[in-house]
């Protein structure tokens, strides 16, 4: 069985027992969170849009971090500009425990 959940303006394929990384969340690590916004469950067929209006998905947070850092460099030739950034976006691992259909 899978869901297909929407969080952080991105969409997620997740079963159970997997572990992934997600925008950061408002949560501390060993808490319980549950995603509402299920846009598709498969057990033998396909479920979606009212078929799963009262779906959710719940997860535990496992970590809060820092992905590595991407540099940004910007260039303008003959003219002796040149600009360097880094960046290292924050995210939230959840572990998927249970998908309510």
């Amino acid at each position: 069985m899978y869901a297909i959940i929407a969080t952080g303006g991105k969409q997620y394929k997740v079963s159970e027992g997997d572990i992934i990384r997600v925008e950061k969340l408002d949560a501390e690590a060993g808490s319980t969170v549950t995603f509402d916004q299920v846009l598709a469950v498969s057990d033998n067929g396909l479920k979606v849009g009212s078929d799963v209006a009262s779906s959710s998905v719940t997860a535990t947070v496992m970590d809060q971090g820092r992905a590595k850092k991407v540099i940004v460099y910007k260039y303008k030739r003959k003219t002796g500009y040149h600009k360097k950034n880094g960046h290292r976006q924050a995210y939230t691992q959840v572990k998927i425990e249970k998908i309510n259909a």
